[in-house]
């Protein structure tokens, strides 16, 4: 059997991935996910509606369906710290801010009395922009800080690298139909 150097190239890439992946499974404790479980919107919605995103706590990623099925985009994400701070179930987009502020919710305020409002900017944990949905405090938004994603990080929104949710913010209109599973 002969092999192209193509062949060559991707079968070194294949056992330098499936070692990366030993190495990452040998720790014993995983903080990143690298490995997102594929969606299919036909498994939660009827129809695609105006847009469709599937937010997967469990393999950090955010799916996303433009109304015709044309596009397809999936994001790597930063999650809730825990499952009492994470909100499952069905929900849209209400509303879409650039460069938000950030105020801390009710809850936060008791845990963190001395936490004040942030305007925009790179110390705003929202990021450069924010998709507000209909649950209250929830929030799919950017991060200035980059070691969130792929983490378990939030008090209960779901987070994007800035470049990622800037592009999604674009291509999702307003009742755009999200799920949280």
């Amino acid at each position: 059997m002969t092999l192209s150097r193509r062949g060559l190239i991707g079968a070194a890439l294949g056992v330098t991935v499936a070692a990366t992946a030993a190495r990452a499974n040998s720790s014993g404790t995983r903080n990143n996910i690298s490995g997102f479980t594929m969606q299919d919107w036909r498994d939660h919605f009827d129809n695609l509606g105006k847009a469709t995103i599937i937010a997967d706590t469990t393999s950090r990623a955010l799916h996303f369906w433009s109304a015709d099925g044309s596009i397809y985009r999936i994001f790597p994400t930063s999650v809730p710290l825990t499952d009492d701070l994470t909100k499952r179930g069905f929900t849209e987009i209400v509303r879409k801010k650039e460069g938000p502020s950030w105020t801390p919710t009710a809850s936060q305020m008791e845990r963190y009395p001395d936490w004040k409002p942030i305007p925009p900017g790179p110390s705003n944990p929202l990021g450069t922009h924010a998709m507000y949905l209909s649950w209250p405090a929830y929030i799919i938004h950017g991060t200035h800080d980059t070691r969130k994603i792929g983490r378990r990080s939030s008090d209960g929104c779901i987070g994007l690298y800035n470049e990622n949710i800037a592009e999604l913010f674009e291509l999702c209109p307003i009742g755009t139909q999200v799920r949280v599973i």
